[in-house]
């Protein structure tokens, strides 16, 4: 016997429990109330929603609301006039969900009651095609597609592990990736510069870079700054509101300088490096807990103990696994999900195609992020 639609509203009904507009005017955001969730469609939805609301189309419930808000806490749940939030709310406590409400009326009767909307930033269509299958993540959802879409990524070089990690960053939907570059494209680039293409040999490596962004992901802004990075152009370069910057050098100067700038203005720092058959990666982030690079490397090594890749050579295919695993690392920094690697690097050797982990501490006496260098800066304000 098949249940028809009055008999499921009915069913709900007998279960679910509604609030009114005004009653949950009067506890939104407080601890009674621990996070109101609109199901309806994005077209509805950027009309308007219920002020701190998270957009949860209703059809994609049950696969991102655990990534969202645990069982045992508190949820209502909204849509145009009640009747889909009312089913929504019967799946949630189906699910496990012990304090489940429903907006009696909707955003109709909230609207009648003289209630305010908010209109914030909501998925388009087309992006949720794109996204499809990161949406379906419960470490992702709309929420965090949200969030990448708002963020800001820096990502110096374009080289071996500047490439890989525009495309990854650029697909995944990063809204602004900035880039700093100021090489030429070569022949002997593109084996491992995946970015680049064989007609782009001779020009800038910045201009390349915007226009592989534009043809994977036209939503990325790109914002490109064709030089080499310095001591005189630093401060500025990281004062335009990055939430990460992706370290893509294979000049140890300037790895250096970017350490010890982005500890200063508290911007996480995800380091690779790659060397012949050899690559390793891992996160910078003093102000999280973590080690600097300097707790890793105190002083620079001499030259002829670090050689580029025109030098020592490398497989072409190393700085594209070394790059998509730093685009992995600024991702988890950016949706706060995963684990970072924060105070590990992971080293891969590509002979015998093995991947180990290794616990790096911070060093208190470090020049850069330890107690002495802290107590300095405090009393340096």
């Amino acid at each position: 016997m098949t249940t028809g639609k009055n008999e499921l509203l009915a069913a709900a009904r007998e279960i679910v429990t509604h609030i009114s507009p005004g009653v949950l005017s009067a506890h939104c955001g407080g601890a009674d109330i621990s996070l109101v969730v609109d199901v309806r469609e994005s077209h509805e939805v950027e009309a308007g929603k219920l002020p701190g609301a998270v957009h949860i189309p209703r059809g994609r419930l049950e696969l991102e609301i655990e990534g969202v808000i645990s069982p045992q806490e508190p949820v209502v749940v909204y849509c145009h006039s009640g009747l889909r939030s009312l089913l929504a709310a019967k799946t949630l406590m189906d699910m496990g969900y012990q304090q489940v409400y429903s907006l009696e009326g909707g955003v109709e009767a909230w609207k009648a009651a003289g209630l305010s909307l908010e209109r914030g930033p909501v998925l388009s269509d087309p992006a949720r095609q794109r996204y499809a299958r990161q949406l379906t993540l419960p470490e992702v959802g709309e929420s965090g597609q949200l969030k990448l879409q708002q963020a800001r990524v820096l990502v110096v070089g374009a080289g071996g592990l500047g490439s890989p990690s525009l495309l990854y960053l650029a697909g995944a939907g990063v809204g602004t990736l900035g880039i700093v570059d100021d090489d030429l494209v070569e022949l002997s680039n593109l084996h491992r510069q995946v970015i680049h293409r064989t007609d782009d040999a001779g020009i800038k490596k910045v201009e390349s870079v915007i226009r592989a962004v534009r043809e994977l992901n036209p939503e990325v802004r790109v914002e490109s700054l064709d030089a080499k990075v310095h001591e005189d152009n630093i401060d500025s370069l990281l004062s335009k509101g990055w939430d990460v910057v992706l370290d893509g050098t294979d000049r140890i100067p300037v790895r250096y300088l970017l350490n010890d700038k982005c500890t200063e203005a508290k911007i996480p720092l995800v380091y690779g490096a790659v060397h012949t058959f050899e690559g390793q990666v891992t996160v910078f982030a003093p102000h999280l807990t973590g080690p600097c690079y300097r707790c890793f490397f105190p002083t620079p090594p001499p030259p002829e103990a670090a050689p580029s890749c025109a030098e020592a050579g490398v497989l072409g295919v190393l700085p594209g696994l070394i790059g998509i695993l730093q685009a992995l690392q600024v991702l988890h920094i950016l949706l706060g999900s995963g684990e970072p690697l924060i105070g590990r690097v992971l080293r891969f050797d590509g002979r015998g195609s093995r991947m180990d982990e290794i616990r790096l501490p911070k060093d208190p006496t470090c020049s850069t992020c330890g107690v002495e260098s802290s107590k300095r800066m405090i009393s340096s304000k």
